[in-house]
């Protein structure tokens, strides 16, 4: 089955949401849309777009030395790391810049960093930047990484967010459940949909979809 994306317009400036209505199946959970944002982390205009959205989130007195990009948000990282240092915004290195970096995974999906990318983190303070935050065990994991490596953690920030808190830290998104009133996520076990026999169109991840 072929997915149908649509575009639905929002009051983002330049920024469109991009979704498919159906049964799909996550690494945690099951879900009724899935939320395209593949060109918002690829292409140049729209991850600069959601930089800019991103980083006004944020204030002259929040320090952010590092951004650790998960979900393959390493453009939109740069993107933010530019828009944060032409706004003068704080941060400790000596060189006064940002460092982009992105985690390693284990088989057990622990996140780690190899010792020419820890002094990046040890001591720093991290943005940790993601596609979306809705299970929330991605962020956790990347928070849990920065703390053990000995970083502090700056704030959390998404394309897409189902939370605006994660283990006390806020989450900053530009899209939420607000835009998809009717979106629903579900345990894999406890999947209604399932149990209504109701087959999966596709599994989804970061990296984006494979039809069933």
């Amino acid at each position: 089955m072929a997915i149908h994306l649509v575009k639905l317009p929002t009051k983002k400036r330049d920024l469109v949401l991009r979704v498919a209505q159906g049964h799909f199946a996550t690494s945690h959970s099951h879900i009724n849309y899935y939320i395209d944002v593949t060109l918002q982390k690829t292409r140049l205009s729209e991850a600069r777009a959601v930089a800019q959205e991103l980083v006004s989130a944020y204030t002259t007195n929040t320090i952010v030395d590092t951004i650790l990009c998960l979900d393959g948000m390493e453009v939109v990282g740069a993107c933010m790391a530019s828009e944060l240092t032409h706004d003068g915004f704080v941060n400790m290195n000596a060189h006064q810049t940002i460092y982009v970096i992105t985690p390693e995974h284990t088989s057990g999906s622990q996140l780690i960093f190899r010792e020419n990318i820890t002094p990046m983190v040890t001591g720093k303070h991290v943005l940790i930047l993601a596609a979306s935050v809705t299970t929330g065990y991605t962020a956790q994991a990347a928070i849990e990484a920065v703390n053990y490596y000995g970083g502090t953690v700056a704030g959390l920030a998404a394309i897409f967010a189902t939370t605006e808190e994660c283990e006390g830290y806020r989450v900053a998104s530009i899209f939420n459940p607000g835009d998809l009133p009717d979106y629903q996520s579900f345990d894999s076990h406890a999947c209604p949909w399932c149990k209504e026999g109701k087959k999966i169109d596709a599994l989804v991840n970061s990296f984006g979809y494979s039809s069933l």
